[in-house]
């Protein structure tokens, strides 16, 4: 039999050899990949590619491996089981808490002098930020709450049994309520308008206003005590200042007195008064004299009552220097000729200066006086108290615990650390 000839393109495919002879097979019955595959024309199918790297076959499907299932595990007991711990408790377990608010302000009245108010200056009301600095820190402080617990049942208000996490629990020491205070009191500060607010959780909405009257009672009280202090420290100074006043006011009045039994002169300047009357009778009188011998000389020179003239106008004349003498020193430094041998210049000298330390005393004891009956009023009516603009608000509804938001950080949480600790393990992994 005659052999068939093979065609151009089927020149170098392989064939198969069977029972009825030879017989050609097509590459991609036996497995071969196909000219499109190889990208070589179907006459070069069965020619092996020369300097190509073989083709790997496609990956097959990924498979979980134990690493995938211990990660899923892991999350599961890291992630998913503790937020439906969480969301357990807080949907069945925690206590509905209630919210009383508060809001409130100190506030000072200041009146000023007598002066001022004469003159229209005075000074209207005025929150006192310092006041209210001491304020802010008392209501969060541990007075505050033993105030509190000493005029409500405290504890008996914040221990309820099932609830571990948001109640006080069984520990009563003063510490741990302190602690748990911070937790279920909230102090807001403005600072810019001196304004507080007091926020009061409770699991009864009752107990919660209860709580914010105490609180606002207790802050009043407190303010009432540093005005009280003020004012005490104010009377006790006002108190000593007119002490002292009238101290000095009676020892000016002493040395007064004794100046004047000293020398028996009341009021030197009245005496005084009283030499210059003398001296200007006596020098009107000599005056008269001269103009009577002067008229008499004029009209007859011999006349004998012009002696008479001049032996008057000596004496007047004399008696002038005399009553002068009385008053001031000779300017030679001769002896006194006042009272008790002294002149009327020291002696003036004398009284003018118990005099102006006198009338000082007088003033300060006026002013003294003065103050200490402003203080007096001061301490009679209250000069800082606490002015409510939110009286305790009887809450409702319970808004906390907030257990959506709660149960969102926990959930948020618990993912934010899985994920750190995965990364952490593959970059340890992928190190190796």
């Amino acid at each position: 039999m005659q052999k068939p000839t093979p065609t151009a393109g089927a020149a170098n495919r392989p064939q198969e050899t069977s029972r009825a002879g030879t017989q050609e097979v097509p590459g991609w019955l036996k497995g071969q990949p196909t000219p499109m595959k190889t990208g070589r024309r179907p006459d070069q199918a069965g020619v092996p590619p020369q300097g190509d790297a073989p083709v790997r076959p496609p990956a097959r499907p990924a498979e979980p491996r134990r690493r995938h299932w211990l990660l899923g595990l892991s999350f599961i007991l890291w992630v998913v089981v503790p937020a439906l711990v969480a969301a357990y408790y807080l949907f069945s377990v925690a206590h509905d808490q209630y919210a009383s608010r508060v809001g409130f302000s100190v506030r000072t009245e200041e009146i000023g002098s007598a002066v001022e108010l004469l003159g229209g200056i005075t000074e209207l009301s005025g929150s006192s930020s310092s006041d209210t600095d001491i304020l802010y820190e008392f209501i969060g402080s541990q007075q505050m709450v033993r105030a509190v617990s000493d005029r409500l049942p405290l504890r008996e208000f914040y221990a309820i049994d099932g609830d571990p996490v948001f109640t006080l629990g069984d520990d009563a020491r003063i510490e741990a309520l302190w602690s748990y205070w911070q937790r279920m009191v909230k102090v807001f500060y403005d600072r810019g308008s001196g304004l507080i607010e007091v926020r009061v959780l409770a699991f009864e909405p009752d107990q919660a206003q209860r709580i914010s009257e105490v609180i606002f009672d207790e802050s009043s009280q407190m303010i009432n005590q540093l005005s009280q202090i003020a004012r005490e420290d104010a009377m006790r100074y006002a108190e000593d200042e007119l002490a002292r006043a009238e101290d000095r006011l009676r020892e000016a009045r002493q040395a007064t007195t004794a100046f004047r039994n000293r020398t028996g002169i009341i009021d030197p300047l009245a005496d005084i008064q009283g030499q210059m009357g003398v001296v200007n009778a006596l020098q009107q009188q000599l005056a008269e004299a001269l103009v009577e011998r002067g008229t008499i000389l004029e009209s007859n020179p011999s006349d004998p009552r012009i002696a008479d003239i001049d032996r008057r106008i000596r004496s007047i004349r004399g008696q002038i220097s005399s009553e002068r003498s009385q008053m001031a020193e000779d300017v030679g430094g001769s002896e006194e000729t006042g009272p008790n041998g002294r002149s009327y210049s020291r002696l003036l000298e004398e009284y003018e200066a118990l005099r102006a330390d006198q009338e000082f005393a007088e003033e300060a004891y006026v002013s003294s006086r003065a103050a200490r009956d402003s203080a007096l009023a001061e301490a009679q009516r209250q000069s800082r108290y606490l002015a409510s603009y939110v009286a305790p608000t009887l809450a409702e509804t319970a808004e906390f615990p907030r257990r959506w938001v709660l149960l969102s950080l926990v959930a948020g949480s618990l993912f934010l650390t899985w994920s750190i600790g995965t990364m952490i393990y593959y970059s340890l992994r992928d190190r190796r």
